[in-house]
């Protein structure tokens, strides 16, 4: 009877969080494109039709997949943009670049795949843009964050936030793939890599008061 009882949590998990797990492992495993619904389903051991009682879509999936089982960057640039002035701007900043780093080194195998089948990766943007999401968001959320702190007298009034957003984003998506081909194929430590980036970056946009 304990050996039945210690087995239940697993067996019992909801479908729901089965379809998650499954799909986050077939879409790290054989990439977005070749996961389908149904080989997701089988292996969460549901019917495709319960699968689709959840999600409306791989797209959908894919989409949850990111926001609840790869680090939060998108809710914490969120939090961030509601309460400016929150801790310095530099941990601010150097938190957001290690989530992000984290973000994209897990999200890029997932989403690789795409990128070799052009009419595949067409209808999968349409479906993101229809489902009001895409990997444009998080660098418009960190640029909300950053016009929040220019508001509040910790940014330079001059700075143009959508272009800092873009390049504290895109060296922490660069990171994800840029170093496989370096000498000794490993990517920089990322607690290292984030403070860094953040001390560059504020060099270019922090006005000199700012204590960070």
């Amino acid at each position: 009877m304990q050996q039945k009882q210690a087995a239940e949590p697993a067996a019992q998990k909801p479908a729901r969080v089965r379809i998650l797990d499954a799909a986050h492992e077939l879409m790290l495993t054989v990439g977005l494109a070749k996961a389908t619904t149904k080989e997701i389903a089988k292996a969460a051991g549901c019917s495709e039709a319960a699968l689709y009682k959840y999600f409306a879509g791989k797209e959908e999936l894919f989409i949850h997949v990111l926001t609840e089982r790869l680090p939060r960057l998108t809710p914490l640039l969120r939090s961030l943009a509601a309460e400016p002035g929150r801790h310095s701007l530099a941990d601010n900043l150097t938190e957001i670049a290690r989530q992000a780093a984290l973000f994209y080194e897990q999200s890029f195998p997932i989403a690789a795949s795409l990128y070799a089948e052009t009419q595949l990766k067409r209808r999968h943007d349409e479906a993101l843009r229809q489902l009001g999401s895409g990997p444009h968001k998080p660098i418009e959320a960190l640029d909300a964050y950053l016009r929040a702190e220019q508001t509040a007298g910790r940014v330079r009034p001059d700075a143009d936030t959508f272009a800092a957003a873009s390049l504290l984003l895109g060296a922490c998506a660069q990171r994800a793939f840029a170093y496989e081909a370096a000498e000794n194929g490993v990517r920089p430590p990322v607690d290292e890599f984030a403070s860094r980036l953040a001390r560059t970056l504020l060099g270019g946009i922090s006005v000199a008061e700012d204590p960070s």
